[in-house]
């Protein structure tokens, strides 16, 4: 009559999508982006930043393929507004 309680793990098993996640540890995040703690924290609360999960009860950790896409879209911005200054910088100029 009673099924049996499953552990976490088997739960997790069955209800995750398979992906080739790989996590990194707080320490690891901060050498790849240099901002502060609070600031990731903030910018993950407004949506800006990938959103950290539990690995256990006192680890978090950021899916590194998210990290590295966040990186790259960040450095697209800012190689797509350089470009926008230096035309406006040679329209100005007559060029």
């Amino acid at each position: 009559m009673n099924e049996p309680s499953r552990s976490e793990t088997d739960l997790f098993l069955h209800t995750a999508p398979a992906a080739n996640i790989v996590a990194i540890t707080r320490k690891e995040l901060l050498s790849k982006v240099p901002l502060s703690d609070r600031t990731i924290f903030d910018m993950e609360k407004r949506g800006e930043f990938p959103q950290r999960f539990c690995l256990s009860n006192r680890v978090v950790a950021w899916d590194l393929a998210e990290v590295n896409a966040w990186l790259e879209a960040r450095k697209s911005t800012r190689n797509h507004q350089m470009g926008a200054a230096l035309s406006v910088s040679l329209h100005r100029m007559g060029t």
